[in-house]
C-alpha cells in the first residue's frame, strides 16, 4: 500500500501533574524520566501505588495458582489422585509457540511427578495435516498407551465432542486454555481458563503457557516435597510462549514476562545455562536473552517455523527441553533451517497476494478473502498479518490445496473483533477458533463466495468501512540527537511491551539517510535467503553524526532521496554492540500532514465523578456546547463508536459517566426474570423490553437468552405494541433442554459481565484511540 494512504497519527501529549512525574522518578534512576513519565500517562498507568511492581518484578505480588477457584482445586486433587496411583497422564498441546512451550512446561513440571516417556506422554496435533484442539484419534493414539488422564495446554476450551469421547473411554480430562469459551461448561474434571474471571483480575489475560505453569505450581504448592527441581526453572519456557503469543501483557502476566526474561538471558551464559537448546536457538539468532525483541524476532517464530513448514512439532519440545547437547544442537539446525525456509515462503506467498490485491476494487473492500491451491498453509497466518498492517483491513488467506476443502488463517487489525466477525459466518464453515486479532478456520470451496459477502457485510453494518484506513500511532517526537543508550534505558522500563502496551513509537522529522545499503540475509551456513533488509545513517540538524539504522524487507531505492519524516523503533544490537533504530514508516516531507490524534477535551472521562456530573453540566462551567453522557457501559465498541460518531454529527463532546456495572450472580438475575413473568402472567400487565432491560441490568443479547429459560416452565410471550405480554399455561418440563437453556443463559450473563467491566475499566487512552479511528477511518 503506498505510504501516501497511511495515517500517522500523534498521541495526545497532555502533561502528567508534577506529582506522578515525582513518584516516577522515585523509581527510576540515572534519568530525569521526562519521557517515561509521559509514556506511562498516556497509557493509563497513573495509579503511583502500582508504579513500583510495573516498572520493577520484584515489588510485584503474584496472585496464587488457587485464585482459579474450584476448578484450579479440582484439577489439583485429580493430579494427586494420578500421582499416588501412578495412572498414565498425557499433555495434549499445540503446534505454535504459546502451545509448544506451554507443552514443555507441563512437561519439566509434571515430569517431577511422573516418569517421562512411562506414565508421562505428550501429543502435539499436526498443523499441515490436523487442526487446533483435541481430536478422536489423538485419542484413541494416548488410550493405547494406557492413558487415565488427558491435560490440555492452549486448547481444549470448545472440543465438548472430543471430550465425551475421552471419558467414554474411561480417560479424564483437565482443560488448561486461554482461549474462547463453551456457552457451556464443558463435561471436564476442571477447566482452568482466565475467560472465566473479571477482566480486572490479574490472571485475566495469561496466555496457554501461563496458565501451564500456574497449574504446575499449584501442584508444587500442595507437593512441596516431591519437586527436585526449582519452580523458576520453567520461567524461562513461560517468557518465550507470553510474548510470542497475542495477549495482553498486564498483572500476573507481565510479572511472568519480566521474571521469565531474567531467566532466559542465563541460557547465553554457558556458566549459567541448563536449556542447551535455547542457548543454540539464541547463538543463531544472534541475541543474548534479555530483551522482548529477542523472543518476538528470534525465537518466537524460529519455534512456530518447525510446524509451518514441517507440520509435526514434537521435537520442538524435545529442543525446549532436553539436556542432550549433542541432539539439541541437530535439532537446533533443523529449526534455523525451518526458519529460513518460512521466510523465504513467506516473502513468496506476500508477493502473490499483493499482485492478487492489486486487481480488487479495495474502495468497496472491508475484509480481504483470498485462496490459492498452491498457497502453503504453514505461512498463511504470516502473511495475512503482514497484509491486515499493511491495507488495514482484516485480512483472511486460504489454501485450497487437496479441492474441497479451504483451509488457512485470519488477523486482524484496528480494534476489529475478528473472532465474532467469522463467527457470524458459522454456518458457513466446517471448524474454526481463536481470539479477536486472530484465528484459524475451514469451510467447503463452493461456500467461499458467500462467506466473503457475508463477513464483508457484517463488517460494513457494524463499522464504518472507512474505519479500514490503516493508522500509525506515534508516542513520542524526538530529535537524532536524542537517540542513544539514556533514552533506550528510559523506554526500556516499559518492557515486555505488547497488546496494550506498544514498543514506543519515535517520529523524527525534517531527517535524511546516508550511507544505505541493502543485502540478502544470510542462514547460519552462509547461504543467502530470499529475504532482504535495508541498512542506513539517519540524520537530522541536532544529529552530529549519522545514528545506524535497519529497514526489514525494503531495498534501498524505496528511502526517499531528500528530507522526510521517520517512525522508528528504538533498539539495541548486540551482535554489533550498538543502538540501532528500526524504520516503521517514512515519506517525503511533502506528503499529507501528520493528523493529530484527538481533541484533548473531545473525549471527556467523568467515571470517578459521577457525583459532580451536575455541577459540572451548569453553563458557567462549560467550556463547550453541553456534552452528550454515555450513562450506560457498553458490553463492545460497536456501542461506543454510535455514541462517537453523534458526538461528532451534533458538534458536542461526548462524557463517558457511566456506574460500574452490575454483577449480580447469574442465579439472582434469572430469578428477577422469573419472577417478572410470573407478575406479568399472573396481573396481565405489560412491559417494554427496555423496562426488562433495567430491571435486570443486562443487554438486549443476553435477554434473549433469558427469554428461552422461561419457555421450559411454561412461560409464553408475546409482543403488541412494543408491549411484552405474557401467559402461562402448565407444560411438561423437558429437563435437560431446561437446563442447557439456563446453563446458556447464565453463560450469557458472565460474558456481558466481563466485556462491561472491561469496559468500565478500560483507559481513557484506548478509548481516544478507538474514537480517533472512528473519526479519521
Amino acid at each position: 500500500m503506498p505510504d501516501r494512504d497511511l495515517q500517522w497519527q500523534i498521541q495526545s501529549l497532555s502533561e502528567p501533574p508534577r506529582w506522578f512525574g515525582q513518584a516516577v522518578r522515585q523509581q527510576v534512576s540515572d534519568s530525569d524520566g521526562r519521557y517515561i513519565t509521559q509514556l506511562l500517562w498516556q497509557r493509563g498507568i497513573q495509579d503511583p501505588e502500582q508504579l513500583a511492581g510495573f516498572l520493577n518484578p520484584q515489588h510485584y505480588q503474584p496472585t496464587s495458582p488457587f485464585a482459579f477457584g474450584a476448578e484450579m482445586q479440582w484439577a489439583i486433587e485429580r493430579l494427586q489422585q494420578a500421582y499416588v496411583h501412578q495412572e498414565v497422564v498425557a499433555i495434549w498441546g499445540d503446534f505454535d509457540a504459546d502451545g509448544v512451550t506451554a507443552t514443555s512446561v507441563l512437561w519439566d513440571g509434571l515430569g517431577q511427578f511422573f516418569t517421562q516417556q512411562k506414565t508421562l506422554f505428550y501429543y502435539i496435533p499436526n498443523r499441515l495435516t490436523e487442526s487446533h484442539g483435541l481430536s478422536q484419534m489423538g485419542i484413541d493414539s494416548l488410550h493405547s498407551r494406557g492413558c487415565r488422564l488427558i491435560v490440555t495446554c492452549d486448547t481444549g476450551s470448545t472440543n465438548l465432542v472430543e471430550i465425551e469421547y475421552a471419558q467414554s473411554l474411561g480417560v479424564d480430562v483437565i482443560v488448561t486454555d486461554h482461549h474462547t469459551l463453551p456457552v457451556e461448561r464443558p463435561p471436564v474434571t476442571a477447566i482452568i481458563n482466565p475467560r472465566y474471571l473479571p477482566t480486572n483480575h490479574p490472571l485475566a489475560t495469561l496466555s496457554g503457557v501461563a496458565v501451564a505453569y500456574k497449574l504446575v505450581e499449584a501442584l508444587y504448592d500442595t507437593l512441596p516435597d516431591v519437586p527436585q527441581k526449582p519452580l523458576t526453572q520453567l520461567l524461562d519456557l513461560v517468557a518465550i510462549g507470553l510474548i510470542a503469543d497475542l495477549v495482553e501483557l498486564k498483572g500476573d502476566c507481565r510479572y511472568l514476562a519480566q521474571r521469565g526474561i531474567e531467566q532466559l538471558q542465563k541460557q547465553a551464559n554457558p556458566a549459567t545455562a541448563n536449556r542447551p537448546g535455547i542457548a543454540k536457538l539464541l547463538e543463531f539468532c544472534k541475541r543474548s536473552g534479555d530483551r522482548p525483541t529477542d523472543i518476538s524476532f528470534g525465537l518466537g517464530p524460529r519455534i512456530n517455523a518447525v510446524s509451518r513448514i514441517h507440520g509435526d512439532a514434537h521435537f520442538c519440545v524435545e529442543l525446549l527441553t532436553s539436556q542432550d547437547i549433542h541432539l539439541c544442537t541437530h535439532l537446533a539446525e533443523a529449526t534455523e533451517l525451518a526458519n529460513t525456509r518460512r521466510k523465504a515462503l513467506q516473502r513468496e506467498v506476500a508477493a502473490q497476494v499483493t499482485r492478487r490485491l492489486t486487481q480488487l476494487d479495495l474502495s468497496t473492500t472491508s475484509v480481504i478473502v483470498l485462496a490459492d491451491e498452491q498457497w502453503p498453509i504453514g505461512v498463511l497466518g504470516l502473511v495475512a498479518g503482514q497484509m491486515a498492517q499493511e491495507y488495514g483491513r482484516p485480512t483472511i488467506l486460504l489454501s485450497t490445496e487437496g479441492g474441497a476443502i479451504a483451509r488457512g488463517s485470519a488477523r486482524s487489525v484496528n480494534n476489529i473483533d475478528l473472532y465474532e466477525l467469522v463467527k457470524d459466518q458459522e454456518h458457513l464453515l466446517t471448524k474454526f477458533g481463536g481470539h479477536p486479532y486472530a484465528a484459524g478456520l475451514s469451510l467447503p470451496i463452493e461456500n467461499l463466495p458467500l462467506f466473503t459477502d457475508g463477513i464483508n457485510q457484517k463488517l460494513r453494518q457494524s463499522i464504518d468501512p472507512t474505519q479500514a484506513t490503516p493508522h500509525l500511532q506515534v508516542d513520542l517526537v524526538v530529535r537524532v540527537q536524542e537517540l542513544g543508550k539514556g533514552l533506550f534505558q528510559e523506554l526500556k522500563l516499559l518492557e515486555p511491551c505488547g497488546i496494550g502496551n506498544p514498543v514506543p513509537k519515535l517520529l523524527i522529522q525534517d531527517c535524511w539517510f546516508t550511507n544505505r545499503w541493502n543485502r540478502k540475509l544470510q542462514d547460519w551456513k552462509g547461504q543467502s535467503v530470499q529475504y532482504i533488509k535495508t541498512e542506513f545513517e539517519l540524520w537530522d540538524e541536532s544529529a552530529s553524526e549519522g545514528f545506524a539504522g535497519v529497514w526489514w524487507g525494503h531495498y534501498r531505492d524505496e528511502l526517499p532521496a531528500g528530507r522526510c519524516d521517520a517512525i522508528v523503533e528504538l533498539d539495541s544490537n548486540n551482535y554489533k554492540k550498538r543502538y540501532e533504530v528500526r524504520l516503521l514508516a517514512v515519506r517525503p516531507r511533502d506528503a499529507s500532514p501528520i493528523q493529530p490524534f484527538t481533541e484533548t477535551d473531545w473525549i471527556l472521562d467523568w467515571r470517578e465523578e459521577r457525583e459532580e456530573i451536575q455541577f459540572k453540566l451548569q453553563p458557567s462551567n462549560l467550556k463547550t456546547s453541553p456534552p452528550l453522557l454515555l450513562q450506560q457501559c457498553p458490553s463492545s465498541w460497536g456501542e461506543f463508536q454510535v455514541w462517537f460518531r453523534r458526538s461528532r454529527q451534533e458538534q458536542r463532546p461526548l462524557a463517558i459517566a457511566y456506574p460500574p456495572p452490575s454483577t449480580a450472580p447469574p442465579e439472582e438475575i434469572w430469578q428477577q426474570l422469573v419472577g417478572i413473568a410470573k407478575y406479568l402472567s399472573r396481573t396481565g400487565n405489560t412491559a417494554t423490553r427496555q423496562q426488562v432491560l433495567d430491571r435486570l441490568g443486562i443487554g438486549d443479547r443476553t435477554l434473549q437468552f433469558g427469554f428461552r429459560t422461561l419457555i421450559p416452565l411454561g412461560f409464553d410471550l408475546s409482543y403488541t405494541d412494543n408491549a411484552l405480554q405474557v401467559t402461562w399455561h402448565q407444560r411438561e418440563a423437558d429437563e435437560e433442554s431446561f437446563r442447557k437453556t439456563v446453563t446458556a443463559f447464565f453463560t450469557a450473563i458472565r460474558e456481558e459481565q466481563f466485556r462491561r467491566q472491561y469496559f468500565y475499566q478500560v483507559p481513557l487512552t484506548t478509548i481516544q484511540m478507538v474514537a480517533a479511528q472512528t473519526q479519521f477511518g
